[in-house]
């Protein structure tokens, strides 16, 4: 009863992981984007569809990031989530496959950078400082 309690209350969009990315997107002076694209493989969390550039915003645990939350293996029912996992990887892949085969640039956020809002601002100037907002060049 209390493993299904919290399964139920694992949110699907508007987690706090991607409420700091776009809050995070707004101080930098990033706006316009929209938020799950169904039209788009994958629904990525976050879109800039005159840029094409799609964000994901992925949980440690579910998507299987190789850092200390992602890494850990769950205590009970180990193989079923292991390959969950495995099936969420492989699907991740194909997803950003087929975004760059239409032309997207993609970005992978994971849980565990986002803590840090320095850091995932610095990340996002990074990864996209060429594509926003007051940049020459095209991405």
């Amino acid at each position: 009863m209390k493993r299904s309690e919290v399964m139920r209350r694992v949110k699907g969009r508007d987690t706090q992981p991607e409420l700091r990315v776009r809050a995070a997107l707004r101080a930098l002076g990033w706006t316009g984007y929209r938020l799950d694209r169904r039209d788009l493989p994958g629904r990525p969390d976050i879109v800039f569809m005159g840029r094409k550039i799609a964000i994901f915003v992925h949980g440690c645990f579910w998507h299987g990031h190789d850092c200390k939350r992602g890494s850990r293996a769950p205590k009970t029912n180990t193989d079923y989530w292991r390959a969950k996992i495995a099936r969420n990887q492989l699907r991740d892949r194909k997803v950003c496959a087929e975004l760059r085969e239409l032309g997207w640039r993609v970005l992978v956020l994971w849980e565990c950078e986002i803590a840090n809002t320095a850091l995932l601002q610095q990340r996002l100037s990074t990864s996209l400082g060429n594509c926003f907002p007051d940049s020459d060049s095209s991405c």
